[in-house]
């Protein structure tokens, strides 16, 4: 069994564990849509995060390329996945009672789910480089500017209460990923 195998599994699980999160938290709302009141800017959240989800997964099988693992190396990937899987059990907590609908509870923990954000796009380049240098030059000077923004967009996010911020923010996310998917995963 090769070390990429090996740690590919622990990431499957935390990635499922994540996606798992999303989806029951999804299929609640559908089950009892009057239980808590709904906000469109959290279900765009919770849309961007999965597909991120999804990003990450296809973006990892570049691991394969890297020929000798560390520790260090395996603690740093695991530790990227647990950042995803926090967002994801925050943007779903078990317990709503102390809020009168997501909108109070998105507003009320957003700088925890940006600073974690902010920190999966930081460890986005650790990663790209544990791929190699040369894979990191591959991806263009699009890929530090896009790295860039998105962590001083999450700063912006922790500090505003702004409602159209916010639902400028999540449009442009999301906008901007999808059409980064397209250019740059028509083939893997």
């Amino acid at each position: 069994m090769d070390q990429f195998f090996h740690i590919r599994m622990l990431m499957s699980i935390i990635v499922s564990l994540s996606v798992a999160t999303l989806l029951k938290g999804v299929a609640k709302l559908i089950e009892h849509p009057t239980k808590v009141k709904l906000y469109w800017v959290h279900l765009s959240w919770v849309l961007y995060i999965f597909l991120t989800l999804i990003d990450f997964w296809w973006w990892e099988i570049r691991l394969k390329g890297v020929k000798e693992w560390s520790f260090q190396s395996y603690l740093f990937i695991i530790c990227y996945v647990v950042v995803f899987y926090i967002i994801c059990s925050l943007l779903f907590p078990d317990d709503m009672k102390e809020y009168d609908g997501y909108k109070g509870y998105y507003y009320s923990r957003k700088k925890w789910i940006f600073s974690f954000l902010g920190i999966s796009f930081l460890f986005d380049v650790g990663d790209t480089f544990l791929k190699g240098v040369e894979y990191y030059q591959s991806l263009g000077t699009e890929y530090l500017v896009r790295i860039m923004v998105h962590v001083l967009l999450c700063l912006v996010a922790i500090r505003s209460r702004n409602e159209k911020v916010h639902a400028a923010l999540v449009i442009f996310f999301l906008l901007y990923n999808l059409i980064w998917f397209i250019r740059k995963y028509q083939v893997l």
